[in-house]
């Protein structure tokens, strides 16, 4: 259980801040991304920082690497690491970011919206779930030392 909870939190981390210039490139476009972020930040705080936004993001990473390192820990090395992360990826973002967030605040499916709002969320929860899986992958290789 240790090794499981040093790479959700290293996993998690890792992931988190790999996303971070994807989307950013994406905002830069001009593109929807991170839209959720500061809707449910303002539901405990009503006007979150950046710096909230931040830990936040940190957090959510965290919980949301632990159920896809339990899974690599469990099935590797009969699965792919980075399979499952890629299908963890765009099972999140179809759950979460597609049917659970715009159903709690009220706000159109992104499918209504058009590629143009799923694809960068997608691609983004894509790069979260393979990141994971790398660094799954690594704590959970055959002979790989615990720590």
């Amino acid at each position: 259980m240790k090794r499981v909870l040093q790479t959700t939190l290293i996993a998690g981390a890792a992931a988190s801040l790999a996303m971070m210039p994807v989307g950013l490139a994406f905002r830069a476009a001009g593109l929807r991304v991170g839209y959720y972020g500061p809707k449910f930040a303002a539901l405990y705080i009503a006007e979150p920082s950046r710096l909230i936004l931040i830990a936040q993001h940190f957090v959510l990473g965290w919980l949301s690497a632990l159920p896809l390192v339990l899974l690599i820990a469990r099935t590797h090395p009969r699965w792919s690491p980075l399979w499952l992360g890629a299908l963890y990826g765009a099972a999140y973002y179809i759950a979460v970011n597609s049917l659970a967030l715009p159903l709690y605040f009220h706000d159109p499916a992104p499918w209504t919206l058009g590629a143009a709002v799923i694809l960068p969320s997608l691609i983004v929860h894509l790069v979260f779930g393979v990141m994971v899986g790398v660094f799954g992958g690594r704590a959970f290789r055959a002979g790989a030392s615990p720590s």
